[in-house]
């Protein structure tokens, strides 16, 4: 390879891609084997091993048949870490549904934006996580519910919504008991998903994941059974998992961190997919770890930071950890030697992505040298390309930053009817052209140096400042609002409100706080809230984000930890 060998990369593979679909690896998972645990959730008292776990996928895939659920047909899940969120995952794509994922931290306008969009037509949906009542928002969004004979709802909002599966109770008017859904499935319908399973082929939809852009509206990223399976099989592999590792997941199943990364990593390898508890808890990831014997442990540097500075942390017994993966966020430099050294994770290693990608194309591997682990998101992951170009589209000389852009069997089919948004970012040559700026050294090794799009990623979460705008746009008094990412040294990046009020009107923070309450999730609260009476700009008008940020953080005192 020359000095200025140019920023293009394509993995190596060791193994084939897998040409099945979700259902028929499932199958082969319980016939390997049968007798192995293959999902347990210690709060819920469950403990199942493959064969059981897909003896209740079938009884749930057919239940939704008997439903009346259609191939194609969409299909929300509302809800935190349960198994009932991954028995959903599993029997949706036995029965050709494709499953749309619902962040738990939704309020009502984005809960019936995301139904709305892909036309659900059915949600599986929690009762209540602590401050959160799904059920009650739900009612509120769709008052026709209470009076609606189960699975016959017919709502004004949204029409295409047939049936609320309720998982936990007390039991809500109009909804169908989850436990009751898998024993609705007769002769019949068990016969039809076994035609199913013969049909269904490996590039069908399976998955509808919502991000957002710099354009307002989150989009429904369409992915297919052949994105995601290959994924998580490639991730375990980089890895090493096998059917003797136990993977502590505490990250969201919502996320691809959860449901691709962890049980779509665990159904291809054999591995034991364990869910510390609904939301994360850092006493009970330590606990389920010790416990359980986990092998793996995945999380976001936040996550990681908890774990360690917990006040018992060292009371625990980490030594059955091996590996795991830290994703995200940039991983702080001294975080990762610390979960190298004080958890026992010498072989943890740091994955980047991004949800149109199925998500994962870097990771590092078990044996890179510890340097390269905790500086670099790793090298090309098998089967995929990517090339990082300058403005004009030109591949870069090694060493030098562009935007990074990838192709392969990982790339999405598009957003969710969205072709021109789809088209902004998919070229004709099959790239995506992800928005982050990256750099690709001589051997190979992936630095993520900064983000074309004004993206803020809060502890591991994506948060979008169009969207945030467009919402507070709404209040009568806001004149005009610009959000943007300060350092924060817990979360990496924390928001700030800068707002124009109108004139002769006067606003509180707290009014601006109460505004956003039960509305949009707690995480796209500000923290942050200033009134000014301009914003920098550029000649031609462009505002001017990086100056709003320099300023707050020099006025506070804000800085980042670190990162690779």
């Amino acid at each position: 390879m020359t000095d200025r060998a140019g920023s293009y990369v394509c993995g190596v593979a060791d193994a084939p891609l897998l040409g099945d679909t979700i259902g028929r690896t499932l199958d082969l998972a319980a016939q390997r084997w049968p007798d192995r645990e293959a999902l347990v959730s210690p709060s819920h008292d469950v403990r199942w091993t493959w064969r059981d776990f897909a003896a209740r996928v079938d009884d749930l895939a057919a239940g939704f048949l008997a439903l009346g659920l259609e191939r194609g047909a969409r299909i929300g899940v509302w809800s935190l870490n349960r198994p009932e969120w991954t028995l959903t995952q599993f029997a949706a794509a036995k029965a050709g549904l494709i499953l749309v994922t619902i962040n738990p931290a939704y309020r009502l306008s984005e809960l019936e934006f995301a139904l709305a969009k892909v036309g659900c037509t059915a949600l599986v949906t929690a009762t209540a996580f602590k401050t959160s009542n799904y059920m009650e928002m739900l009612n509120t969004l769709v008052p026709e519910l209470a009076r609606a004979e189960p699975g016959q709802l017919k709502s004004a909002k949204l029409p295409m919504l047939r049936a609320v599966i309720q998982i936990g109770g007390p039991k809500c008017p109009g909804t169908i008991a989850f436990d009751e859904v898998a024993r609705m499935g007769g002769t019949r319908h068990r016969e039809a998903l076994a035609t199913l399973g013969q049909m269904l082929q490996f590039d069908a939809p399976v998955n509808i994941q919502f991000t957002s852009g710099t354009t307002g509206s989150p989009k429904g990223v369409t992915l297919t059974h052949h994105n995601i399976l290959n994924n998580g099989y490639f991730v375990g592999r980089a890895m090493r998992l096998t059917e003797q590792d136990r993977i502590c997941i505490p990250v969201p199943l919502y996320h691809c961190f959860g449901m691709v990364m962890g049980n779509l990593a665990s159904v291809t390898s054999g591995a034991t997919m364990v869910y510390p508890g609904e939301g994360f808890d850092p006493l009970a990831t330590l606990q389920s770890v010790e416990q359980e014997k986990c092998t793996a442990l995945y999380g976001v540097p936040t996550m990681f930071i908890a774990e360690l500075d917990h006040p018992d942390f060292a009371k625990f017994d980490l030594s059955s950890l091996r590996t795991g993966i830290m994703a995200g966020a940039p991983c702080p430099v001294e975080v990762m030697r610390r979960v190298n050294d004080l958890m026992n994770m010498r072989e943890v290693t740091i994955a980047y992505g991004m949800t149109e990608t199925s998500p994962v194309s870097f990771q590092s591997a078990v044996d890179d040298p510890q340097e390269r682990r905790v500086s670099t998101v790793g090298r090309i992951h098998p089967h995929v390309e990517v090339k990082v170009i300058d403005l004009e589209g030109r591949v870069v000389p090694r060493g030098e930053r562009g935007e990074l852009c990838t192709r392969g069997y990982s790339v999405m089919l598009g957003y969710w009817d969205e072709a021109e948004k789809t088209a902004d970012v998919l070229d004709d040559a099959g790239w995506m052209h992800t928005g982050d700026l990256a750099v690709i050294d001589a051997e190979g090794y992936c630095n993520i140096v900064g983000r074309i799009k004004d993206m803020v990623i809060r502890g591991g979460e994506n948060l979008y400042p169009r969207e945030i705008e467009e919402f507070l746009y709404r209040h009568p008094k806001i004149q005009d609002v610009q959000i943007f990412g300060v350092a924060d040294d817990r979360y990496g990046e924390e928001l700030c409100a800068w707002i124009r009020v109108r004139a002769g009107e006067a606003l509180t923070t707290d009014e601006v706080r109460e505004f956003c309450q039960g509305q949009i999730a707690h995480n796209k609260i500000p923290r942050y809230i200033e009134f000014v009476g301009e914003f920098p700009m550029t000649v031609t008008g462009k505002i001017q984000k990086f100056i709003m940020r320099e300023k707050v953080e020099s006025r506070l005192g804000l800085t980042a930890a670190k990162t690779a």
